[in-house]
């Protein structure tokens, strides 16, 4: 969860909502968080692979998990690219931003197909470099704090609709825990081990994002917050402390990487989830014999990233990313709302504040994601109807 969003998602927010951003953020954790206990609650019952793409099986029906998991799908995959291309706005050269990003992709997708416990261990290593520059931009943002700054443009001067969309755009950086719930057939004791994964790290995330977004805007400001391309090293660097700036750039690379290591290895094993069931085709859900990985599924995705990366931009993947996202999570909420028993672990308030902030936050992103994510939603759907009229016959 503390990966490329940290990193690139406050821009986009502050040019979407100017000093409301310290509003958006503080909606879009809520809505995070009722996303998270939901999520948490049903991965407790249903500890398998294909996270939310399973539970709407389960819980709602066949249709319902496919709208679950295709927009997992589509909106991760966007995410991908997203991350490989924060990874090279960061390192890259002028110019080698497109065939940097293409590489990482390329790298990491191998890496995942030796294995989940390979993948893992290098998680751990990325976030270890990622948390240090975080630490150095918190210590440099503290001394260049002007709290007149964060007020600058006042807290609604563009507006209800530009804070929301900026909760959206800002979503993107919470929705980490999605890919805990895909591993369920992946570790010991899920349905122990996943609830209590999912809502530590939403806590620890989420303390992360607020003090790193306050900092930022009250040393850039609004403006100079929304015009940066890398806005974490200029925070450093309106603190003087230029330096610093390569500790950063390599704290985003590394905050990136993992987020993508981890983003890969999640959308294969929603895409392998899929293609079992026959939502997708079904050679696609093949696993390697000896790695133990759904390594045609993974293959897949690389590919399609790697395209992504070769024709899209950053700004475009967050909002298309964030749209796919919202509409899993609203399932997870509805499936989670119609759990009994004791299946219950949490009040069901948190699922409607969950349900309702995702209808909200999808229906006011900017325009170019909305029409795009339905078109591809619909080619989906398309496709599964057709699949089973063909079955049926």
């Amino acid at each position: 969860m503390i990966g490329a969003g940290v990193f690139s998602a406050f821009a986009p927010a502050a040019a979407a909502a100017g000093s409301g951003i310290v509003v958006a953020l503080l909606l879009a954790g809520i809505v995070a968080l009722g996303n998270a206990t939901s999520t948490a609650q049903l991965a407790a019952v249903h500890p398998t692979s294909g996270g939310v793409y399973a539970y709407g099986r389960s819980e709602l029906g066949p249709w319902w998990g496919f709208l679950a998991g295709w927009g997992f799908v589509i909106g991760k995959t966007a995410s991908c690219a997203a991350m490989a291309l924060t990874v090279a706005a960061y390192i890259a050269p002028a110019g080698w931003e497109r065939p940097t990003a293409i590489v990482a992709v390329l790298l990491l997708g191998t890496v995942n197909l030796f294995g989940i416990t390979r993948t893992a261990r290098l998680a751990r290593i990325l976030l270890l470099v990622t948390l240090l520059a975080l630490t150095v931009v918190a210590v440099a943002g503290a001394t260049a704090f002007d709290p007149d700054r964060i007020w600058g443009d006042g807290i609604l001067a563009h507006g209800p609709l530009g804070v929301l969309q900026a909760a959206g755009l800002l979503f993107f950086a919470f929705a980490g825990y999605a890919r805990i719930a895909t591993l369920g057939e992946e570790v010991r004791d899920p349905a122990r081990t996943i609830p209590r994964a999912i809502v530590i790290a939403f806590s620890i995330a989420f303390a992360v994002y607020a003090i790193l977004g306050v900092l930022a805007l009250a040393a850039l400001g609004p403006g100079g917050l929304a015009a940066s391309d890398a806005p974490l090293a200029a925070t450093v660097q309106a603190a003087g402390w230029d330096a610093a700036v390569p500790v950063v750039r390599i704290g985003a690379a590394a905050a990136s990487l993992g987020a993508l290591l981890a983003l890969i290895a999640g959308i294969g094993r929603t895409v392998f989830a899929m293609a079992r069931e026959g939502d997708l085709p079904r050679p696609l859900a093949a696993v390697h014999p000896r790695r133990q990985v759904p390594h045609r599924a993974e293959i897949v995705v690389v590919g399609v990233v790697v395209v992504v990366c070769a024709l899209g931009d950053i700004r475009g993947a967050i909002g298309f990313s964030s749209f796919g996202v919202l509409l899993y999570y609203l399932v997870a909420n509805i499936a989670a709302f119609r759990q009994r028993g004791s299946a219950r672990r949490y009040p069901r308030w948190l699922q409607i504040v969950g349900g309702v902030g995702c209808a909200a936050l999808i229906v006011t992103l900017p325009w170019p994601s909305v029409p795009a994510g339905v078109g591809v939603l619909l080619v989906g759907a398309g496709y599964r109807a057709l699949r089973r009229r063909r079955d049926r016959r």
